[in-house]
């Protein structure tokens, strides 16, 4: 099994390379006075040390292990109590924090880097800061001033960690059947009852106090989601100044027995009248949540990336050691019984499929941090609506897309290794165990695909691709000869998208079921146009710099780059098929004859 080795070089090359990231970040207030490409550098080498020497480590133990659960009270694995402290200690969870209260305020390009490190490492571990890095997002947005001050200054430290608690047994996607409540106390404090699962590091044993954003109704709230409303509701009452009282009146009933992601608890939390603090205003509960979301969302798209990372180092390396049989060239190493199974065609596909996708997925997601950023930080308001519709659309792509891929791509990963992959010592199969649930949680994929498809671009008739498809042409109108062989596929596939997506606006207006019949192979045209995208700012880059220092490193990423436009980005055609194919043979079968 392979040791994690944080792909710093291909990080600094996406970062300061193809998205120029200093000069981002010097044009952003606020963005400029904390960071240059520089310290960026010493942040991501000391991530690198930490993630490779205290976290990645305990991977493979912790998912033997797992939390336990006693009588309410959640342990976390072996040795996570000490990285998590270390890890905090380092300032790490409150890297992309708000600086006013202890934070480091990190943009997200570059704060998207360590997060692919982190949950490469380990995706259980890498959990408990992305949830609170979500909850201190929705606090910092939408909290008073009096719930900023006393609480995120301990989140951001890690002394205090965050959980989000959305679902309920009945309730997944559709929130608005909610029936969690919450009473007035007329004091400025509310009494929430109820229960939520599957909550990521609800309970546990890291942390001094675990801070929950609890969605729930009051009784003459509106019906359906405008009337959820969002309470911070903390495990141990804080006093006044600032030391930890008695317990709030809620508890982790069980934990959940899980495919992956063993080494993390996910509680089931009941809420038996617990004190809580309105975050943001009453019944505007899903529009505090949807703060965090676009990030959390790219988050979970960034976990699949880390995973399919990891899976590609343990090929690539096993695949160099393994000797079966010899190259159909002929013999390799004639003095050995057999060549290294990286000769044979058939390996050497599934490992620059993997390798494809990795770093198509590693571009695009600092892809959409840049807007993100840009977003956020930006004092033009007409950039910011910009940004604030690439984000819109992007997001489902970032999340739904680069998950399953990344399944694929631990898959391949395990088949690598035949026989072998399918057995614990190696990883693969932890990871491929891993991987999956980054397709369900944080909104699963379909729902993803129905959200690009129907909110994204049909409700507005296409205008956020527009704003898409102008980015992409202006890339490609910069471009000269010397790039021909992948600009010219990329504008045949914007064009394939811009037909597609007129097709299914068309196709809507006399069909209800047309959004949802084209939105899982939308998402997925989408996806290769994007990666195309990606691949050749990429090859720009390496056009540019091939013939200097490096040479290597940057032919590498040109033969990758072809990899992609001649054996992936053909694949496409087959969702274009299926969206023209329309709704009438998905609906045609009566439900009783499946």
């Amino acid at each position: 099994m392979a040791e994690y080795k944080a792909p710093l070089r291909d990080m600094r090359f996406v970062l300061n390379e193809v998205f120029e990231a200093g000069k981002l970040w010097a044009s952003l207030p606020g963005v400029s006075e904390v960071v240059d490409p520089e310290t960026a550098d010493a942040i991501l080498e000391e991530a690198a040390k930490l993630i490779e020497q205290e976290i990645a480590p305990l991977n493979r133990e912790a998912d033997e292990q797992g939390s336990t659960w006693d009588n309410g009270n959640v342990t976390a694995p072996e040795g996570f109590k000490a990285a998590y402290q270390a890890f905090c200690e380092g300032g790490w969870n409150g890297l992309g924090g708000n600086p006013e209260y202890g934070g480091m305020g990190m943009p997200k390009t570059l704060t998207a880097q360590v997060e692919e490190m982190l949950q490469a490492g380990s995706m259980a571990f890498g959990l408990a800061p992305m949830l609170t890095a979500g909850a201190c997002l929705s606090i910092n947005a939408h909290g008073s001033d009096e719930l900023k001050q006393k609480y995120l200054p301990n989140m951001y430290s890690g002394i205090w960690s965050g959980a989000m608690d959305l679902t309920e047994p009945h309730a997944g996607t559709d929130l608005g059947i909610i029936r969690t409540k919450a009473i007035d106390n007329g004091d400025g404090s509310y009494d929430i009852t109820g229960t939520k699962i599957f909550i990521t590091w609800g309970e546990h044993d890291m942390a001094e106090n675990i801070i929950h954003l609890v969605l729930a109704k009051l009784p003459d709230a509106p019906a359906g989601p405008k009337g959820i409303s969002l309470f911070l509701v903390p495990k141990f009452m804080v006093n006044e100044d600032g030391s930890l009282g008695e317990s709030n009146s809620l508890g982790c009933g069980s934990i959940e027995k899980k495919m992956g992601i063993k080494g993390s608890a996910t509680c089931v939390m009941n809420f038996d009248n617990a004190k809580g603090w309105l975050v943001g205003e009453l019944n505007q509960g899903l529009a505090c949540m949807f703060t965090m979301m676009n990030y959390e969302r790219l988050v979970v798209g960034i976990q699949a990336l880390g995973a399919a990372e990891a899976s590609y180092q343990n090929a690539v390396e096993y695949a160099r050691e393994r000797i079966q049989s010899r190259s159909p060239e002929g013999p390799k190493n004639p003095d050995k019984a057999a060549d290294p199974i990286i000769v044979h065609p058939d390996v050497r596909r599934m490992l620059l499929t993997m390798r494809a996708q990795t770093e198509g997925a590693r571009a695009f997601s600092t892809y959409v941090a840049q807007w993100l950023d840009i977003a956020k930080f930006s004092e033009d308001e007409t950039t910011r609506k910009e940004a604030n519709a690439m984000v819109a659309l992007l997001t489902p792509v970032a999340k739904a897309f680069v998950s399953d891929k990344a399944l694929e791509t631990t898959i391949a990963g395990q088949q690598v290794f035949g026989g072998h992959g399918y057995i614990r010592e190696w990883g693969q199969e932890q990871l491929v165990r891993d991987v999956r649930i980054t397709q369900i949680y944080e909104g699963a994929n379909g729902i993803q695909a129905m959200d690009l498809m129907g909110r994204k671009v049909v409700a507005n008739g296409g205008q956020f691709l527009e704003v898409f498809a102008a980015d992409v042409q202006s890339f490609i109108n910069g471009c000269g000869d010397d790039m021909a062989e992948f600009i010219a596929p990329l504008q045949t596939q914007l064009q394939l998208l811009k037909e597609a997506t007129a097709a299914v606006i068309e196709q809507s207006k006399t069909d209800a079921n047309a959004i949802g019949a084209a939105a899982n192979d939308y998402l997925h045209l989408f996806g290769y146009t994007a990666m195309a995208y990606m691949w050749a700012r990429m090859a720009k880059v390496a056009e540019a710099n091939k013939d200097g220092g490096e040479a290597d490193f940057y032919q590498s990423k040109l033969k990758l780059a072809r990899f992609f436009f001649q054996r992936e980005l053909p694949k496409v055609q087959s969702f274009v098929n299926s969206i023209q194919a329309g709704s009438e043979t998905l609906m045609a079968l009566d439900a009783d004859l499946f």
